[in-house]
């Protein structure tokens, strides 16, 4: 039997399409419970999500790539403005599916004073439903309440305001500041 090219390229659409789908994983809203992570991070550290809920909220800004523009925007701008964000009760994050290595680099070069977290497995940014068909973690910042749930996310984030933005939404939120 043969197949035409317009039938065989559809199959191929189809299979593709199915395949990434499954990558990128069902996305997290408000009120979801934010499954939990134990990555390591660009200060030589570990972190995992639920011991740090025991000190308060954690917010997760997910990036696509160490290095690229918009990414080293945003970056920027929470090594600059991170007084904004410190001010609050709360800890704050970057994450990619990059390697250790070069969310180390990354952060050295933009002068990061924040831990930027490595998920070279791609399982957590699958989990959250940030994991693009193309394999690198989508533009989207969560904020977690201590109990663990999901208080709001950032799907339209401004790499040039992020600092300023993630500011305003803890306030908006209600999270604690800082003595």
């Amino acid at each position: 039997m043969k197949i035409s090219p317009y039938l065989s390229t559809l199959c191929v659409i189809a299979l593709l399409g199915t395949a990434w789908g499954q990558e990128t994983g069902v996305p997290l809203h408000k009120g979801s419970t934010a499954p939990d992570w134990t990555l390591p991070a660009s200060d030589g550290n570990t972190y995992t999500l639920s011991e740090l809920l025991e000190q308060g909220p954690v917010v997760l800004a997910w990036f696509p790539r160490a290095f690229t523009r918009g990414c080293t925007i945003e970056c920027k701008s929470l090594a600059e403005n991170g007084d904004m964000i410190r001010a609050f009760k709360a800890r704050y994050f970057m994450a990619s599916v990059d390697p250790i290595a070069d969310n180390r680099g990354f952060a050295e070069e933009n002068g990061a004073d924040f831990p930027i977290l490595s998920d070279e497995s791609k399982e957590t940014a699958r989990r959250y439903g940030v994991l693009s068909p193309m394999g690198f973690a989508k533009r989207q910042t969560f904020y977690i309440d201590s109990d663990g749930s999901i208080l709001a996310v950032d799907r339209q984030v401004n790499p040039a305001t992020a600092a300023e933005d993630i500011a305003a939404t803890l306030e908006r939120l209600g999270v604690k500041k800082i003595d």
